[in-house]
Formats: structure tokens, sequence, C-alpha cells
């Protein structure tokens, strides 16, 4: 699934539910497999992440899952589903879930910018 150069990892993502990759993703980024680990130090490689719109969705999860987000105006809640953002562009599935597993600290943009979806 994945393969190591210098703290550059490319992962194949044909034939993953996105779910899983993302915590392979995330800890990858965060530096969690290398054996001098620190939680305050950010020593985690960049990882690149190939047949993005190869990935498989267990269930209907496809169908069923909405993402959503508020405008914060009044009856601002946006919901779009998950086979429209698939269709139009499937690394934002990725990204998003990455995003979500990351810790929410002052490390998170720097990995989420050593994360490359082709």
């Amino acid at each position: 699934m994945a393969g190591s150069t210098h703290g550059k990892y490319v992962i194949d993502a044909a034939g993953t539910r996105p779910g899983r990759l993302a915590t392979a993703i995330a800890r990858l980024l965060m530096g969690k497999n290398k054996p001098d680990y620190e939680l305050h130090v950010d020593r985690g490689g960049k990882v690149v992440v190939s047949n993005i719109s190869q990935m498989v969705f267990s269930g209907k999860k496809l169908d069923q899952k909405l993402y959503r987000h508020h405008t914060m105006y009044p009856g601002g809640l946006k919901e779009i589903p998950a086979k429209k953002i698939f269709k139009e562009n499937p690394a934002e599935i990725l990204r998003q879930a990455v995003a979500k597993m990351l810790p929410k600290n002052k490390f998170r943009t720097n990995r989420l910018k050593r994360l490359a979806i082709k």
C-alpha cells in the first residue's frame, strides 16, 4: 500500500476505502510510523496518492452520505451529497477525511500541505 523513499510515501488508492486510506495517510503525515515520534515535533513525510478515482465505497455510502457546512446565516445549512462531490472532484472526499483525522493544532495546515493527491 505505501512505499517510502526518504520521507516521501507513495500510495495507490485503487480498490481501497476512503476512511481506511485516510487513517493511513494521517499517520504518515504525523510521523507516527517513525521510531522517534514525538507529539510536539512534526516529523511526518510527504504523501502522494494516486488513482483516487478508483476508490471504492462500502454499502450505500456514496448515495447516502452528506457533507454539511453552515454559512452562519439563518437557514444557511448546506448539504452536498458525496456522490456529487466524488463525481466532480474525488480528491476532495479524501482531503476532507484526512483533515478531520489530523489533530486540531498548529501543525495541521503544514501537514495538509504535504498531502498531494493525483
